[in-house]
């Protein structure tokens, strides 16, 4: 059974792993979970854990999200939007 007890645990990162697997700090990503901001996470009894793949598509989100990382969303490429003109 120790097969089993090692793919439970790259499967599920605990809070300070999770922190270490996206390089910031434990503090960050407890008051991101505070805040429910940040990646996803549940409670395994007393712990907080972060299933590896969803840390893996927040971050992929997250890259998505910014303009440096998607070209579909750089301002440089998108065509001047007109003023609309409001009523006096």
């Amino acid at each position: 059974m120790p097969q089993a007890g090692r793919a439970l645990e790259t499967a599920f990162l605990n809070l300070p792993r999770a922190a270490e697997y996206l390089g910031i700090s434990p503090n960050t990503l407890y008051v991101w979970r505070h805040r429910r901001q940040g990646p996803p996470s549940f409670r395994m009894g007393r712990r907080v854990m972060y299933r590896i793949t969803a840390l893996d598509a927040w971050v992929q989100a997250q890259e998505q999200a910014d303009s440096r990382s998607n070209p579909a969303l750089n301002p440089r490429t998108q065509k001047p939007q007109r003023r609309t003109k409001f009523p006096k």
